[in-house]
């Protein structure tokens, strides 16, 4: 398995190390639960230097992203991030992305883990049929090490380490700042419905800046969180998975990505997905909760009237809302709020409904 900076880190702090896409990454240090609640409360630290980090530049970036992005980026200004998707010549989702823009002509695209070698070769074999000559393609990501601060006392933890000031950042815009006197890229987002921040700094600088946050953050209550309280915390907020809610069967119309797929422009897929939308969509994601007892998990069969509808693709039991809840596949005639649907757990069908996305929402 590949191992990131922090990995020696990671067992020191006792954590329970799997196998993620092909990465040694811990799953919980202590448990998932306090990890989650933490986050929710005060704030949690997560190892996201598995990610990739894709550079392009060149007189041709902007033109080559446009073409390979369902978003249009023709609005978006240096400093800001935008969430996207790339979708193969059938309109199927590669991966779901966000996209920085450092100057007219530089940008940097984060990448998921599993799917950052995929993205790469895909963006390159565009490039080269499309002939834009005047870009650069370049994978940084051994260069770069990320941490995520999420929690409501995460502004307040990270600012003791950071040069500027952090109340100037807004919401998906980014920085060029010091952490800990290291150069460092810091952004305001995040993947599990909290306030919070994305630090990126040289990958052998990263684990001076990840002991300094959990030392400083120990008096704030800010814990090391793992995979296991990353989705917990990603399914209350909505949040989809690569792999596990899409892949390249699915479209982004059929997902909660419709808002950032642009069909106005030309894109890849974009034909295709314009024949989707005027045929209509047989199928949607939705969001339910469990009115019975039991938790839905993925690959677990949706059922109407004693009939198979669909599939479960994320669920679990959240510790915030105390419900069991998930994502699942229904036809589009089906998916409708308060729909009430039967999932099958084990040798009984558990009744569920469809709910309105997010699950959960902080209070600003």
């Amino acid at each position: 398995m590949k191992k990131t900076p922090l990995y020696d880190r990671h067992l020191a702090l006792g954590g329970k190390i799997i196998d993620f896409g092909g990465w040694a990454m811990p799953v919980q240090y202590s448990n998932v639960i306090e990890e989650h609640n933490a986050t929710r409360m005060k704030a949690g630290l997560f190892d996201i230097c598995h990610m990739g980090e894709i550079e392009v530049k060149g007189p041709q970036a902007f033109e080559l992203l446009q073409w390979v992005l369902s978003r249009n980026i023709e609005g978006q200004d240096i400093g800001q991030l935008k969430l996207s998707v790339i979708t193969n010549e059938n309109g199927g989702i590669i991966d779901d992305l966000t996209v920085y823009k450092f100057d007219q002509d530089r940008y940097m695209i984060v990448t998921n883990a599993g799917t950052k070698d995929k993205d790469f070769s895909w963006i390159e074999r565009q490039k080269k049929e499309k002939g834009f000559s005047n870009v650069e393609i370049k994978d940084i990501s051994d260069q770069i090490g990320k941490l995520d601060i999420q929690g409501p006392l995460s502004q307040m933890i990270l600012q003791k380490l950071t040069a500027n000031d952090l109340d100037n950042l807004r919401y998906y815009h980014s920085m060029n700042t010091k952490v800990m006197n290291f150069p460092a890229l810091v952004s305001r987002s995040g993947y599990t419905g909290e306030d919070g921040f994305e630090v990126y700094a040289d990958s052998r600088k990263i684990g001076d800046i990840w002991e300094e946050l959990l030392k400083i953050g120990a008096d704030f209550g800010l814990k090391p969180a793992g995979l296991g309280a990353r989705d917990t915390l990603r399914l209350e907020a909505g949040m989809m998975l690569y792999g596990n809610d899409m892949d390249e069967t699915i479209t982004p119309l059929e997902v909660v990505y419709g808002w950032i797929t642009n069909l106005e422009k030309e894109f890849v897929g974009s034909a295709a997905l314009r024949q989707i939308k005027e045929k209509g969509l047989s199928r949607k994601l939705v969001g339910f909760e469990m009115e019975d007892r039991g938790i839905a998990r993925h690959g677990y069969k949706v059922f109407k009237e004693g009939k198979e509808i669909g599939i479960v693709t994320s669920g679990t039991f959240t510790p915030t809302l105390q419900k069991a809840v998930g994502f699942a596949f229904v036809p589009t005639a089906l998916s409708e709020q308060g729909t009430e649907i039967f999932i099958q757990i084990r040798d009984y069908q558990a009744k569920a409904r469809i709910v309105k996305l997010p699950f959960y929402r902080r209070k600003k």
